[in-house]
């Protein structure tokens, strides 16, 4: 079975060693291969140190978000405890308003009393105006009619006066109190205002410290997810480059035996040259000396036939697939029937690094040039996909077939310029059964670098 792919694939190893019929070609065509694969070694290195470099940039993140964090909640913790105090704040400018609200109802007391004590004052000042003062005093004394009397009706007088001063007196204290209650409420509740103000800035601020650590978590997320991603896009970047490794080696072994096949087979065929010119020469004497004894007689010729062996080489079985396009002429065949949906450049934001064809009904998918599968598997954005790795020339080439509904190939096939590889589908990241190809001058990378336009390779 072996020899069979082997000999149905003599020009894959062509295509992948530039094979000619000199050994020291064979040479050069491994030469190159064993070049290509150190390439991709020192480039599988330095993505492993990329995906290092990452990591190391993610926990440093992640320990910083953890940090912000912890700063987050012990801010929280500092508004919850203003919080608590600008409710007390707010329950004793409350308690000090009913305060007021009680003092105003004592104020107006003492506004009515003092009323009052004008009043009395005013009649007691009108009748000393009326009277002439002191006169009515003396009318008082003169008017007493024992001496008994003169002395209850001075004391009379004197406590009539006396009560008229403590009136006085009881007059400018309560107008003192009244206004240092005044005074006093009006005080606290400043105060207790000052300090509400105080504590809802200090809330403000540690709201605003609260915002920009916020910000900042979601800023160490956003970097933090895009890291993981470029990660991700590394980890897929090294994978495909570990395939690419193991195809290569693949190509590499095949033409090994390639090689020790045609050695073998040049062997046998210098030694059946030999056995022949033996025998020749052989015949040619055994003629000579039959001629010289016998040269009288019609001598009858026995005549010798070489049979030349022939060889056959056989050819892949190609079935002939309903809507497989013909196989061109140049380096790269079309890998399907269909129209181009969607060609390569700018879309929706991101660069499309392929072409779309797009065809309904069963399409089959051939590889666009000899190569040997790196990748068969399932992607959650390409879906069912197939990556061929090609060397043509000593140049690296990287096929993508994206979007298939089956793959028919696996990993380590090796497959010919026109192969039927898969049927066209809408797995992944697909809008509509098409097929997405990408073709690449090199290895296929994570940020597609080595992408080149396919319509300036394959026909039409």
């Amino acid at each position: 079975m072996k020899k069979n792919i082997i000999a149905m694939n003599a020009s894959i190893m062509i295509g992948l060693g530039s094979i000619l019929a000199a050994p020291s070609v064979y040479a050069e065509s491994i030469s190159d291969l064993e070049k290509q694969k150190e390439s991709i070694q020192e480039k599988r290195s330095g993505i492993e140190s990329n995906i290092s470099d990452t990591e190391k940039k993610i926990d440093s993140l992640q320990d910083k978000q953890m940090t912000a964090e912890d700063q987050i909640a012990a801010i929280e913790a500092k508004i919850a405890e203003s919080a608590k105090k600008i409710d007390a704040k707010n329950a004793e400018i409350t308690q000090t308003k009913k305060e007021i609200e009680a003092l105003k109802e004592e104020i107006k007391v003492l506004k009515e009393r003092i009323a009052k004590r004008n009043e009395v004052l005013k009649e007691r000042a009108l009748s000393f105006q009326e009277t002439g003062g002191d006169v009515n005093y003396l009318e008082v004394l003169f008017g007493s009619s024992s001496f008994g009397d003169l002395v209850d009706r001075v004391g009379a007088v004197a406590t009539i006066a006396e009560a008229d001063r403590d009136i006085l007196k009881q007059h400018e204290l309560d107008k003192k109190d009244l206004e240092e209650k005044q005074k006093a409420v009006e005080t606290k509740l400043a105060s207790l205002e000052v300090a509400k103000a105080e504590l809802l800035e200090i809330q403000k601020q540690q709201k605003q410290q609260k915002q920009e650590k916020d910000a900042l978590v979601k800023k160490l997320k956003q970097q933090t997810e895009k890291h993981e991603h470029e990660k991700m896009g590394l980890e897929e970047e090294k994978a495909n480059l570990a395939a690419q490794e193991k195809a290569i080696k693949s190509a590499i072994s095949l033409e090994h035996q390639r090689l020790a096949e045609l050695e073998a087979a040049r062997k046998k065929a210098a030694a059946e040259a030999k056995k022949r010119a033996e025998q020749e020469a052989a015949q040619a004497a055994a003629q000579a000396a039959s001629q010289a004894s016998e040269s009288k007689k019609q001598s009858t010729s026995s005549g010798y036939s070489a049979k030349s062996n022939s060889s056959s080489s056989s050819s892949p079985a190609s079935s002939n697939v309903s809507q497989a396009p013909a196989v061109s002429s140049g380096t790269f065949t079309r890998p399907s029937a269909g129209y181009v949906s969607s060609t390569m450049g700018e879309r929706w934001n991101k660069q499309h690094a392929g072409i779309d064809i797009a065809a309904s009904g069963t399409v089959p998918i051939v590889a666009a040039a000899d190569g040997v599968v790196s990748r068969s598997y399932f992607s959650s954005s390409y879906g069912n996909v197939i990556f061929v790795t090609h060397s043509i020339g000593g140049q690296q080439w990287t096929t993508v077939y994206a979007h298939l509904s089956s793959r028919q190939a696996s990993e380590g096939a090796v497959v010919a310029k026109g192969q039927q590889i898969g049927i066209m589908g809408n797995t992944g990241h697909s809008y509509g059964q098409h097929l997405h190809f990408e073709l690449h001058k090199g290895p296929w990378n994570y940020s597609k670098s080595n992408a080149v336009n396919p319509l300036n390779y394959i026909p039409n």
